[in-house]
């Protein structure tokens, strides 16, 4: 099956009649709440992320009162989260470079945001989106997924991954896109299981087996 710009045009306006409401799963209020669950979410689910922030956040959700907490404290408020020694050292050094260079606030630069311990190009993406209304596209595992098996954008990197989902997608819908396309790996084109037989998408994707 040749996947067209036409083609590609259509399985995104079947993605957006399926998923009209598609919005991020973190629970958060503020771009550093934003910033330390996504922080946290590496090699984790959403879910876990909002159990373990709904205990972290009440208790400290600025940069100077996690500071304030330590390493100790703060990786047993996080121990369930998967790599929780880790995730607390960068999240400490964040803290204090968001308080020593930006007045205790998230930088709305993508560049700015990438030099933080813990936040890489995703991370970013997710920040300047969904905290700062930037339209961007942050690939995840589902996102790479979904846009292989589509072929609305082909690679072996995420980040060649976004590169084509940026010339595949107009720009106004790529923070969008990028929610439509992480429902649709979660809810039907699964890792090992996709359920083709399903998938509204099927009679335009060139890996469906329905």
């Amino acid at each position: 099956m040749r996947v067209t710009k036409a083609v590609k045009a259509e399985q995104l306006r079947i993605l957006s009649e399926i998923y009209p409401d598609a919005k991020p799963a973190l629970t958060f209020t503020t771009p550093f709440e934003l910033l330390i669950a996504v922080i946290l979410s590496a090699q984790c689910t959403d879910a876990r992320v909002n159990i373990v922030t709904s205990r972290l956040f009440p208790r400290a959700n600025t940069p100077e009162a996690i500071a304030a907490l330590g390493q100790a404290v703060l990786e047993t408020a996080i121990h369930d989260c998967g790599f929780f020694r880790m995730k607390a050292k960068h999240i400490l050094e964040t803290c204090h470079i968001l308080m020593q260079e930006y007045g205790g606030t998230v930088p709305a630069d993508f560049e700015a945001l990438q030099k933080l311990p813990g936040v890489g190009r995703k991370t970013a993406n997710v920040v300047m989106s969904v905290a700062f209304g930037v339209p961007a596209i942050a690939v995840d595992t589902h996102v790479f997924r979904v846009s292989n098996r589509l072929h609305l954008a082909s690679g072996k990197t995420p980040l060649e991954v976004e590169k084509g989902l940026q010339k595949a997608i107009p720009r106004a819908d790529w923070s969008a896109a990028h929610h439509w396309l992480i429902l649709h790996g979660r809810r039907l084109c699964k890792a090992r299981k996709p359920l083709c037989c399903k998938c509204p998408l099927a009679p335009f994707c060139p890996s469906s087996v329905a």
